[in-house]
């Protein structure tokens, strides 16, 4: 509760018993209370006060007060509109009894495309648990893409979805092709594409990925512990390193190290399990880990402990 002014409404509110007190006003439950008795003067009191804080940078109070959604600076007019609804007098129908409904707010083709794509790309953020910040890139990305005209006739899906993909290499947290396909509803092909004209349109590049950004993901997905993890990682560096596994994909020769590394540490995990989780296939992987098993030894750390025998691992 808190004090406050006893006159409201143009009509002076006092306690019978004690006409002369400061009634205090009870915001929770819209009472006015008499804090000499307890008497409850008034109920069902309307706080016409300012219900929103101010959200300015500014210290000044003179405009406490916002209404209506945050505005996107990613559509025309920050998405501001008006919509007018259906109308109850005789011009509202027509000749054959209809309602017409008249809407004054065009929405243009381009605006659209604009709102079904932040759309799929909120979707697609969220299936992944992906940070508001990254999803915010990808928007801005498709935003740029749909103003270049670039693109024109490519599917919408594709084109959030290669965003999606580049904001998450941009970010330096990188999907794999799967698994933006896992929650798209376009092909791996058409995401490559898209891919590779977006960063030709915008002019742009990104990082080149490598084994490390999927190692701590892959690990923890499959429960792996933090030896296998830091085993896997310094595998699959000094196989790059030393070119043992050339032309093969970064997700791959992950893959393989995981799979050696975990057999290393006794905690072992099947090709399946492990193309589950990267998204490459059973084959792929085994070929990598053939190419990295005859020079297994010199792979691993100096100081490493072998909970298995190298000529005990897997040999295919």
């Amino acid at each position: 509760m808190a004090a406050k002014s006893n006159n409201f409404t143009g009509v002076r509110v006092k306690c019978p018993s004690h006409p002369d007190v400061i009634l205090i006003e009870d915001y929770h439950a819209g009472d006015m209370v008499c804090p000499e008795c307890g008497l409850v003067v008034g109920d069902r009191v309307v706080d016409v006060g300012s219900e929103w804080r101010t959200f300015s940078n500014e210290k000044s109070t003179k405009d406490a007060s916002r209404v209506g959604a945050a505005e996107n600076s990613l559509l025309e007019g920050g998405d501001l509109s008006t919509m007018i609804g259906m109308g109850t007098g005789s011009a509202s129908f027509d000749d054959q009894g209809r309602q017409i409904y008249r809407n004054r707010r065009q929405v243009t083709s381009s605006e659209r495309a604009l709102l079904n794509g932040f759309g799929e790309i909120k979707t697609m953020a969220d299936r992944l648990m992906l940070t508001e910040s990254l999803s915010d890139r990808a928007r801005s990305l498709f935003k740029q893409v749909h103003d270049t005209r670039s693109l024109k006739g490519r599917s919408t899906n594709a084109i959030a979805s290669a965003c999606l993909y580049i904001a998450c290499r941009q970010e330096e947290a990188p999907r794999t092709f799967k698994e933006i396909c896992a929650v798209s509803t376009v092909s791996r092909k058409d995401v490559g594409r898209v891919f590779k004209l977006i960063l030709k349109v915008l002019e742009t590049s990104v990082e080149v990925i490598t084994t490390s950004d999927f190692m701590n993901r892959f690990c923890s997905n499959l429960s792996l512990s933090n030896a296998v993890q830091k085993a896997a990682t310094h595998v699959a560096k000094r196989a790059v390193d030393t070119d043992l596994v050339a032309g093969r994909s970064p997700i791959s020769i992950a893959a393989a190290a995981i799979y050696m590394a975990s057999h290393a540490c006794n905690e072992p995990r099947t090709p399946k399990e492990i193309c589950d989780i990267a998204g490459v296939a059973d084959v792929t992987i085994r070929q990598s880990y053939k190419l990295m098993l005859p020079h297994a030894k010199k792979l691993f750390p100096d100081n490493f402990n072998f909970a298995i025998p190298i000529d005990q691992f897997p040999q295919n």
